[in-house]
């Protein structure tokens, strides 16, 4: 008989993988998005919060056909907790201001706290519409923005500066445009009174914002406006201003000191020579010497 192979006689049983050991990790956790709507795709992007927003320029701001019927929802529009409703008020103030003025100066003070609260808002559209109501707010009342004796101006006037410090392009160059219109509104030196103290602001953005808009102040007065403000205190603000870290404050203290030499040597003989000698007597010796070389050098 035949013997068998012996790999045939015996049928081999595969052998069974070994079962790795399981390791538990613990599950991440997915942090909740604000303002997450459960229902939405994830594919679906939101559209921009600006994109309903139109900007229109102040010379397409047509009157009111019925202002008194619209000015009796202004308040409640400005006030509302929709920012949507608020920009579109804000647009409704902006059209009373340049058309119909009458109307807003009853409460004046109260539009200038709501543009200061929109100003403040992180929603750049709301910030940006706020900002160009204040620019025609500026136009409509000039001085008459002063007059409460409350802080709301000199709190529209610091977010201002401050916007116009900021990175966003848009929101800076529309709080550009709104510093200019106020000074371009507003007597020099009442405003002057006002932007002073931010020329020595800690932030050095502000400083510099608020440096070139005095320097657009002094150079639209004469010496007895000058003189009224103070000559020495505008020459002690140029020398501070001349160091500083931003070209902008440089050169707005660049044009403080020429405005101010100007003025003070218009009827003297030796003009550089009574400069000299006024830097010298109002200021520590290289202060004095950085002013006299300001104007007198080529």
């Amino acid at each position: 008989m035949a013997l068998r192979p012996i790999d045939n006689a015996i049928p081999m049983t595969p052998e069974r993988p070994k079962k790795q050991a399981k390791i538990a990790l613990p599950a991440q956790k997915v942090p909740d998005r604000v303002g997450k709507d459960e229902n939405k795709l994830p594919s679906v992007q939101a559209l921009p919060e600006d994109a309903s927003i139109d900007y229109v320029l102040s010379e397409n701001l047509q009157g009111f056909q019925d202002p008194d019927t619209k000015f009796q929802g202004l308040v409640g529009g400005l006030e509302s907790k929709d920012w949507l409703k608020v920009c579109g008020s804000l647009n409704d103030a902006r059209r009373f201001a340049l058309h119909h003025p009458d109307y807003l100066e009853p409460i004046l003070e109260k539009i200038i706290l709501v543009m200061v609260k929109a100003i403040k808002n992180p929603r750049s559209a709301l910030c940006k519409t706020s900002l160009m109501a204040a620019a025609d707010v500026f136009k409509a009342f000039g001085e008459k923005l002063l007059e409460p004796e409350s802080d709301s101006f000199n709190q529209l006037l610091l977010q201002m500066l401050l916007k116009a410090s900021q990175d966003k392009k848009f929101v800076c160059e529309e709080a550009d445009r709104a510093l200019a219109a106020m000074v371009e509104s507003i007597a020099p030196f009442s405003l002057l009174k006002n932007l002073a103290p931010y020329a020595a602001h800690l932030n050095l953005r502000v400083r510099a914002k608020a440096a070139m808009s005095i320097s657009n102040c002094v150079s639209k007065m004469d010496l007895k406006g000058l003189e009224q403000f103070g000559l020495v205190e505008l020459i002690k603000m140029a020398a501070n201003l001349i160091n500083d870290k931003l070209p902008e404050a440089r050169e707005a203290a660049r044009g403080i000191a020429i405005s101010v030499y100007e003025a003070r040597t218009e009827n003297e003989e030796e003009k550089e020579q009574f400069w000299q000698a006024f830097c010298h007597s109002n200021l520590p010796a290289t202060h004095a010497l950085a002013m006299v070389k300001l104007v007198v050098s080529p």
